[in-house]
């Protein structure tokens, strides 16, 4: 499908006349060009690390809760028994919905992703937009979002000038703005 769109955007702007100019970036690259994304990447990899400690945890809890309850389970009443077996299921579904809202679709880790991660791409985005208007560039495709771009050649690249304009040198970390 993508192969297919692309194909056909490459083909209208042919079509639409010849002086078109098509850039190419690739925003990972300049992502990781870039220290303010590297530091929000850090900070998501820490609270995901945390995070998972914490269910990891309260996930032994209940395997240390089970066996306790198994080797206890034969000189308990039923009522005893049935209690605990409630306990152990109650504190499971406890810990299976700390661990969606940390780490499900909408979760905590998703939130702050965007949180962080979004404000960055809107600056690359408006950047390369910058650069499109100015440069007059008719189409500007992503190699590194898997669009299908077999090859390109470097002159086509604008990633270095997106990093500059957004105040990085290119293959190291400037300051940014």
């Amino acid at each position: 499908m993508k192969k297919t769109l692309v194909l056909a955007v490459l083909l209208m702007a042919g079509f639409a006349g010849y002086s078109q100019k098509i850039g190419v970036v690739d925003t990972q690259y300049i992502l990781d060009n870039m220290s303010e994304y590297k530091i929000a990447q850090e900070q998501i990899d820490e609270l995901a690390v945390e995070w998972q400690k914490e269910i990891e945890k309260k996930f032994k809890e209940i395997d240390e809760m089970y066996k306790k309850f198994q080797a206890e389970a034969p000189i308990l009443p039923e009522d005893e028994k049935k209690r605990r077996e409630e306990a152990i299921v109650t504190k499971e579904k406890e810990v299976k919905e700390l661990q969606k809202k940390r780490f499900g679709k909408e979760g905590d880790l998703f939130k702050k992703r965007q949180e962080l991660i979004q404000p960055i791409q809107e600056k690359v985005y408006n950047a390369i937009k910058e650069i499109a208007d100015a440069e007059n560039y008719a189409i500007i495709l992503d190699k590194s979002s898997g669009t299908a771009v077999a090859y390109v050649r470097s002159k086509f690249d604008i990633s270095d000038d997106v990093l500059k304009k957004l105040g990085y040198t290119p293959g190291g970390m400037g300051t940014g703005n």
